[in-house]
């Protein structure tokens, strides 16, 4: 599985990638604007950062605006996913984009009829929310589990880009499903790698360590 990281934050991005665990990056109107940077600026400062998919979205309603928005979004870096929503006038501008070879991830998708225009359409990624469907009373994860088994019926090369998680439970459910992507906020993606058994066993192993006075790097290297 590959993980994106849903993150205008270009520090915390930088932080993530150091450990080799960032395969993207998602942006989003919401996201650029808690940043307080301007789009093209943040965006070009991300892409030059991660060598996979970067996502930029486009923010005009109407299928001409969006496909020059997301043109001009296009020519920031070759590894540019233009977000576009899951309309009709999002699916025409899909349609457009892939034609160009450019990239373009279907976003806002909360049903698998949804998700099956966007692969018809050309689309390089899906992102179903789930977080807020399950918010609604909803499964979010049934849906993802109904698109992974539409997808794989008709071989579509659309990836399913799981988005909205909410907690390390939704990564663990959709990675288990057979879902190609999760973009996770910063805080989910550190809270993977946490565990109390960790935490405790390692205490035990740096208390017992420091009982012997020794260190590492002040200790002369054995002769062989």
């Amino acid at each position: 599985m590959k993980f994106f990281v849903d993150s205008a934050d270009v520090a915390a991005i930088r932080e993530l990638n150091a450990t080799g665990l960032v395969d993207g990056v998602t942006t989003n109107p919401s996201l650029i604007a808690k940043s307080g940077a301007r789009i093209l600026d943040v965006v070009a400062e991300i892409a030059g950062l991660i060598d996979g998919p970067v996502s930029a979205e486009v923010t005009a309603t109407d299928h001409d605006t969006m496909l020059k928005e997301g043109r001009k979004l296009a020519k920031i870096a070759p590894n540019i996913a233009v977000k576009v929503p899951l309309t009709m006038d999002g699916l025409k501008t899909c349609k457009a984009l892939s034609d160009d070879g450019v990239m373009v991830n279907v976003t806002l998708c909360f049903s698998a009829n949804q998700a099956l225009l966007a692969a018809k359409a050309g689309a390089s990624f899906i992102s179903p929310f789930v977080g807020r469907l399950d918010d609604i009373g909803q499964d979010g994860m049934e849906l993802i589990s109904d698109i992974v088994e539409i997808y794989e019926n008709y071989a579509f090369e659309t990836e399913v880009l799981v988005a909205s998680i909410r907690h390390p439970m939704h990564l663990l459910q959709a990675a288990k499903i057979g879902a190609d992507v999760a973009t996770l906020p910063p805080d989910v993606l550190h809270r993977l790698a946490d565990h109390p058994l960790t935490d405790k066993g390692l205490k035990a192993f740096l208390d017992d360590w420091a009982k012997t006075g020794q260190s590492i790097l002040d200790a002369d290297t054995a002769e062989v």
